[in-house]
């Protein structure tokens, strides 16, 4: 039975109904709690390290566990939207995001440092892509790949609103005053924008002929699924490394600090550009093959940064086809679950299947480093990834179900 509310509009199916803010109201949202939660850390660490004394290493690791507290807490996430919908667990974490950061702002010590970014890995689990796409999965399918490209697009501007921003409030106050007027800032954009904007009915999941009729154990038990959650892992930490440490490698190829933070950035211009071709690929490719090529041409271009030493407009190019394919990848994980086991239990699914790749991105910070010193540098460090890259595309080729491929 469709649901009809004030502020829904119809899809024009007839039989399904979108809440008209919801989409608005997801991409300020996915601004701000990007922007604030996550993007405003590593323009703050140099100074929250100068201040305290703190070890740049302990206060990277709050972070990351803030990142894997997000990545296993999603999991109970998913299964509470696929019961209730987005609207109580948006907004709680609209409510701890906050709070959490007032805990960091105020820490005496790295043990309260770590506990508040503890809580904002809960937060982060609440408020980040995967409720958004939740939401908007239930809502807009079966056009819901135009609404996450919308989000994704939308979330791509989170840096380049709020690591200006910080950076600026830092040069005028503490880095405790600062999280504290972000906190604010988190609070008076997030809260009363879920609690009001994702008031409507939850309709209840689509039948199609790809729901697993016997809720989503089968799934979670099949190969397939396995096999793509191996997938994204891989694909994970081979890419989140690369991003962190591509600014290294130029410089151990000779550009300077401005050059690769260039080359960085015009990398993410590229991520957007592949946000908004993900549509049409879609269209005209199938699930599994799409999979294990954009896997694969992701590890194809961390080969050539491995391969070519240069010139430096050469270097910007494959950033910005690297940032092409990342962007694409940000959608081929958020339709995984529709594409081949439907809409039901979509939530569940989603946080279980990207439970190992978050906390892969997670660890990239540390591996990176870690890895590029006995590896011998930085373009040894590329060709390892390169390799793990090519591998996820294999597990790629196995991630097709028995019953149906998209």
């Amino acid at each position: 039975m469709p649901h009809t509310t004030s502020g829904v509009a119809a899809t024009g199916t007839g039989t399904r109904s979108r809440p008209r803010a919801v989409l608005p109201a997801l991409c300020a949202t996915q601004i701000t709690s990007w922007g604030v939660l996550y993007y405003a850390f590593p323009v703050l660490n140099p100074t929250i390290t100068a201040r305290t004394g703190w070890p740049a290493g302990a206060t990277t690791a709050a972070f990351s566990a803030a990142l894997v507290v997000s990545a296993v807490a999603g999991i109970h996430v998913g299964r509470l939207l696929d019961r209730q919908g987005p609207r109580i667990v948006m907004t709680a974490g609209s409510v701890l995001g906050p709070l959490s950061l007032l805990v960091v702002a105020a820490a005496p010590n790295l043990a309260v440092f770590t506990a508040g970014w503890l809580l904002a890995g809960a937060a982060m689990a609440a408020t980040f892509y995967p409720p958004a796409f939740a939401a908007l999965t239930r809502w807009w399918a079966p056009d819901h790949i135009r609404a996450l490209t919308a989000v994704t697009l939308a979330g791509g501007l989170a840096s380049t609103v709020f690591a200006p921003l910080t950076a600026v409030l830092a040069d005028h106050y503490s880095w405790r005053t600062t999280y504290a007027v972000l906190a604010a800032i988190l609070a008076a954009l997030t809260i009363p924008t879920h609690a009001l904007a994702l008031r409507a009915p939850w309709p209840p999941a689509p039948e199609s002929p790809q729901r697993p009729a016997a809720g989503p154990e089968p799934v979670v038990r099949s190969r397939a699924f396995w096999m793509l959650a191996a997938t994204f892992a891989l694909s994970a930490f081979a890419m989140y490394t690369a991003v962190i440490t591509l600014v290294p490698l130029l410089l151990e190829r000779g550009c300077t600090t401005t050059q690769a933070a260039w080359a960085l950035g015009l990398g993410g211009a590229g991520q957007t550009l592949g946000r908004t071709l993900y549509a049409a690929l879609a269209r005209h490719t199938r699930t599994t093959p799409r999979t294990a090529a954009l896997v694969g041409l992701g590890g194809l271009t961390t080969a050539a940064f491995a391969l070519v030493p240069g010139p430096y407009t050469l270097l910007v190019v494959l950033s910005v086809a690297a940032g092409t394919v990342r962007g694409n990848l940000t959608l081929l994980q958020a339709t995984a679950v529709t594409d081949r086991w439907g809409t039901a239990h979509y939530g569940r699914l989603s946080g279980l299947l990207g439970a190992p790749a978050h906390t892969a991105a997670a660890l990239a910070p540390f591996a990176g480093t870690l890895l590029a010193g006995p590896l011998g540098g930085y373009p040894a460090l590329f060709a390892v990834l390169a390799a793990l890259s090519a591998a996820a595309a294999l597990t790629a080729v196995g991630t097709r179900p028995h019953t149906h491929d998209h």
